[in-house]
């Protein structure tokens, strides 16, 4: 679970992430164009910007580059190391 910071703090799921974005499984609907700071427990933070809303979340993009390729490699690295349920 991470930690979207809009005006708020508020929980959000990571469904998809790479270097360049993540889908974000949240109640949180920023508006577009909003710089968000998305906190993870292992990969750390990273900010973003709202690039589309959907029913169950948003889509945040990041600026490319060594900062975002080892949040994303960690973020999954991370869900791949916990045990199946």
């Amino acid at each position: 679970m991470c930690v979207l910071i809009a005006d708020t703090p508020v929980p959000a799921a990571l469904r998809e992430v790479s270097a360049t974005g993540a889908f974000l499984e949240t109640n949180a609907r920023p508006a577009i164009g909003s710089e968000i700071e998305l906190h993870h427990p292992e990969a750390g933070a990273i900010g973003g910007v709202v690039q589309s809303l959907a029913g169950d979340g948003i889509r945040v993009g990041f600026d490319c580059g060594e900062h975002s390729v080892a949040f994303a490699l960690a973020a999954i690295t991370a869900d791949m190391s916990r045990p199946a349920a």
